[in-house]
């Protein structure tokens, strides 16, 4: 398979830092050419999944406009100019949720949306993390009032499957991170099968 050849670019929207949405004309393969092929992008961002030492996951309850509704999340946040994934990661653990931890594993980036792109999404688990600060503190301006809570793992897959995380973004990396801790039944159940297969 090869990839598509961009011909021209347009920008139809700016609105800086914020978002940018356009079209391209792009060759396939083949040869054909698509006209107006749209593309969106917006700031990217790193979500931390932090579990403590007696594994709870540390989430957030907020009402989310573009849900419209309010849901569970994970600490997330918009890269900084000049600011590495972790590190954003990290400063918007403390700031929306006031925990820390030394102990961090990155779980990949993702590209939110194959077509049209949108954003790179940085996901980490923050293991044996610890309350530092009181959430809110200092650089802390999110418009959205923010109830920081901790629920076992297992609880946090249950109000998932419930649907009370209603973003994607925090739902694949709750799923992560449950995967890379073996936590997640479909995963333990899979790789049960797999042993039994083997021997």
């Amino acid at each position: 398979m090869r990839p598509w050849k961009v011909l021209a670019r347009r920008v139809l929207l700016s609105r800086p830092p914020w978002m940018e949405v356009g079209t391209e004309r792009v060759q396939l393969p083949d040869g054909r050419t698509v006209d107006e092929f749209l593309w969106v992008k917006t700031r990217d961002f790193a979500m931390a999944v932090a579990i403590t030492s007696d594994r709870q996951v540390v989430l957030e309850r907020s009402y989310k406009h573009g849900v419209r509704r309010v849901a569970l999340s994970l600490p997330a946040g918009y890269i900084e100019a000049g600011e590495a994934p972790d590190q954003a990661a990290r400063r918007e653990l403390r700031e929306e949720t006031g925990y820390v931890s030394d102990d961090w594993l990155p779980l990949g980036s993702f590209i939110v949306d194959g077509n049209y792109g949108v954003s790179t999404e940085h996901i980490f688990m923050a293991r044996n993390a610890r309350r530092a600060v009181e959430a809110g503190g200092a650089g802390h301006d999110d418009l959205e009032e923010i109830e920081v809570l901790t629920m076992p793992l297992d609880g946090a897959l249950a109000a998932l499957a419930r649907g009370e995380i209603a973003q994607l973004s925090s739902a694949a990396a709750l799923a992560l991170a449950a995967s890379a801790l073996g936590d997640d039944p479909r995963f333990r159940q899979r790789n049960d099968e797999s042993s039994t297969e083997s021997a």
